[in-house]
C-alpha cells in the first residue's frame, strides 16, 4: 500500500523488470481478428520465428487427436468445445509440441513450495523462452517480453516454468 514510501521497493523493481515489446505472433497478418485465449500459439509463434497460421493448424490437429485417442475429461471438453486453440489450449497437448521444436521444459515451483520465480529479468534466464505463468504463455525473448499485453505485473507476477531453447 505505502511501497512509494520504501525506496528499495521501488529502486529494485525499476531496474530489474523485463522489457515489452507489442506482438501478436503474426496473428493479424494471418487474418485472425478480435479477442481469443490464443496466447499459447502467439508464444511458440514468436519463440519458434514460425507462421502463426501454422502453430495454430497444428495445435488444431493435436487438440483432435487428443480427443480422439483419450477418454478423459479434457477430451470430452475438446470434443464439446472444439479443437480449436482460439478456446485455449492445455499442458497435455502442448507440451510435448514445444519440446518437439527443440525447447526443455524448466520447472521453478514445487507443490507447497510457493513463489521462487518471478517474471522479472533477474530471475530468469537469457535466451529464447516460452514462459508459463498463471492461466497464460508469453514469449521472453533475450530479457523482453513479446505479447500483446505485459503480463509481469511489474515484476512481482510469479513463473511456474518455463521453457528454454536448446
Amino acid at each position: 500500500m505505502f511501497s512509494f514510501l520504501n525506496p528499495f521497493l521501488n529502486s529494485r523493481k525499476s531496474s530489474k523488470e523485463l522489457g515489452f515489446e507489442l506482438n501478436d505472433g503474426g496473428r493479424k497478418a494471418a487474418g485472425f481478428k478480435g479477442g481469443a485465449g490464443d496466447c499459447v500459439v502467439r508464444a511458440i509463434a514468436i519463440a519458434t520465428q514460425l507462421p502463426y497460421l501454422q502453430i495454430y493448424q497444428e495445435l488444431r490437429h493435436a487438440n483432435a487427436t487428443y480427443a480422439d485417442n483419450r477418454n478423459d475429461k479434457l477430451a470430452r471438453r475438446l470434443n464439446a468445445k472444439g479443437p480449436s486453440p482460439r478456446n485455449g489450449n492445455h499442458r497435455n497437448v502442448f507440451h510435448n509440441y514445444i519440446i518437439d521444436h527443440g525447447f526443455e521444459w524448466v520447472p521453478t515451483m514445487r507443490i507447497g513450495g510457493g513463489c521462487q520465480v518471478h517474471l522479472r529479468a533477474d530471475e530468469i534466464p537469457s535466451g529464447i523462452l516460452i514462459v508459463k505463468v498463471s492461466k497464460h504463455l508469453t514469449a521472453v525473448i533475450d530479457g523482453s517480453i513479446h505479447d500483446t499485453h505485459n503480463p509481469s505485473r511489474s515484476g512481482g507476477r510469479c513463473v511456474y516454468g518455463y521453457y528454454i531453447k536448446r
